[in-house]
């Protein structure tokens, strides 16, 4: 019995971690160039019911979540006006420069200003809303003037040929991994001025999978409920 009661918290506390994926989807519905998460599950560890026999069939512990993946499918287009403001039409991520720690990370979120950066007096760069510089098609920073009205402003367009295992560290930021390979140029992909790309929650399937780990939490905590009941029966035989 008590592997009834272990599987069944377990199954709970894994609709727990669903559930939470799920709720951070729908507060971002809202936030532009925010890409939907989905939990994935494994399972625990399988045993032998008799260890001794070899043959008698294996018995799971539940599942748990292992990993969030990100849905990179394209969002819609809203209309800004704005004359630093981007968005990708097609695969890739905008690239932008932490000068504080020299990484370089990606995004889809090109809501961009400027930002006067002091190391170059009166020079202006494009920076995301984190204070990171844009890079060009070259991983060269895009210097801007804001009083040429005609400035021809390019944000480079990178992709991966696996975006397997890249990592978000908040507010639309995306750090590659070692096994994604190295970063090119997608001249496939347009770059539009004056709109940005919206978030891609669709929030009917969202409310969908809201109602399926809340019955599947249901359960988990009714075989916990079960479990006890058969074990005071058991002890009341006693």
């Amino acid at each position: 019995m008590e592997l009834s009661f272990y599987t069944a918290a377990v199954g709970a506390h894994a609709q727990q971690g669903r559930l939470n994926v799920i709720s951070n989807n729908i507060a971002n519905i809202n936030t532009d160039g925010y890409k939907a998460q989905s939990a994935g599950f494994v399972d625990n560890l399988y045993e032998k019911y008799y260890r001794a026999a070899t043959k008698d069939p294996e018995t799971g512990s539940g599942a748990r979540v292992e990993k969030t993946d990100i849905l990179y499918e394209q969002g819609g287009m809203a209309p800004t006006g704005g004359k630093y403001d981007f968005a990708i039409s097609g695969e890739g991520f905008f690239a932008v420069y932490d000068n504080g720690t020299g990484d370089i990370y990606y995004t889809r979120d090109g809501n961009f200003s400027l930002s006067n950066y002091v190391n170059e007096g009166e020079m202006f760069f494009l920076v995301n809303d984190k204070g990171y510089i844009v890079l060009d098609r070259n991983f060269g920073l895009i210097s801007v003037d804001p009083n040429d009205e005609n400035q021809q402003i390019e944000p480079g367009v990178f992709d991966f040929n696996s975006k397997e295992g890249m990592l978000l560290r908040g507010n639309n930021i995306y750090e590659p991994v070692e096994k994604m390979g190295d970063p090119f140029v997608n001249d496939n992909a347009l770059v539009r001025r004056g709109v940005v790309e919206m978030g891609n929650v669709d929030l009917a399937y969202e409310m969908s999978r809201v109602i399926e780990t809340q019955r599947a939490y249901q359960m988990a905590l009714k075989m916990v409920q079960t479990s006890d009941e058969i074990e005071q029966g058991i002890n009341n035989l006693r």
